[in-house]
């Protein structure tokens, strides 16, 4: 007897759909985000190490969710190799800190982040009811929106230094990192922060975050209801 494999079969791999599709993943990955952002970056700026630990977990959470993605084989690993390069960049940074590698690898950063939004947006929104983990995942790709934003400017000021206004000038790669992920968190809840755009670059991200800070989050809810009342609809 020939046994068909349907598409969802061949793609996913059952481990890490069954892992991704209890939820579970969505939450420990809002957790290590939460730690990383507010935790361990401010702690890295006062010299205290333990961001590369809370990047590999991040980094592993999201190579677990592309494995779970109902997608095709050569995308997953295009994916997982391109998560693999920026970690490899980001680590020769750490331990050969040249600008040439902090430059590469922030601009591999932001790519990366945003593939990851991709990645949480769609193990969200896949069939099921809505739950408590869906609500975690939607803040979960807000903070890495965040994050994303908070790389961008940092090609920016290692591109051009001067780009960014500080009241007081980071003195290390772990600096300037706290400084602009505070003032990407700040731009995005539109709250201000003391890190002013100087170029007109610099200005358009702002600008563009602080939409996308306005956007995002209606848009996201709005989804959320909808998928809540078709799934109340269909029971």
């Amino acid at each position: 007897m020939t046994i068909t494999r349907t598409p969802r079969q061949k793609f996913f791999h059952p481990q890490m759909s069954e892992f991704w599709s209890g939820d579970l993943g969505l939450t420990l990955l809002t957790i290590s985000l939460v730690v990383l952002v507010f935790i361990i970056t401010p702690l890295c700026e006062a010299g205290i190490p333990g961001r590369m630990f809370f990047d590999l977990i991040v980094g592993s959470l999201m190579v677990f969710g592309v494995l779970a993605i109902e997608q095709s084989r050569a995308a997953k690993f295009s994916l997982i190799a391109f998560v693999l390069l920026t970690a490899a960049c980001l680590g020769a940074g750490r331990f050969h800190p040249m600008p040439l590698l902090h430059q590469f690898g922030s601009i591999l950063s932001t790519i990366t982040l945003l593939l990851y939004v991709r990645i949480v947006l769609m193990v969200m929104f896949r069939g099921g009811p809505v739950t408590w983990s869906r609500i975690q995942g939607g803040v979960c790709a807000y903070l890495l929106l965040g994050m994303a934003w908070a790389s961008a400017f940092q090609v920016v000021e290692q591109f051009r230094p001067g780009s960014l206004r500080f009241v007081s000038a980071p003195v290390d790669f772990d600096q300037l990192i706290s400084k602009l992920t505070y003032f990407s968190f700040c731009t995005l809840t539109t709250v201000g922060g003391e890190v002013s755009p100087v170029s007109p670059i610099a200005r358009s991200l702002t600008v563009a975050e602080s939409m996308v800070g306005q956007l995002f989050p209606a848009i996201l809810i709005g989804a959320l209801v909808a998928m809540a009342m078709q799934s109340r609809t269909k029971s």
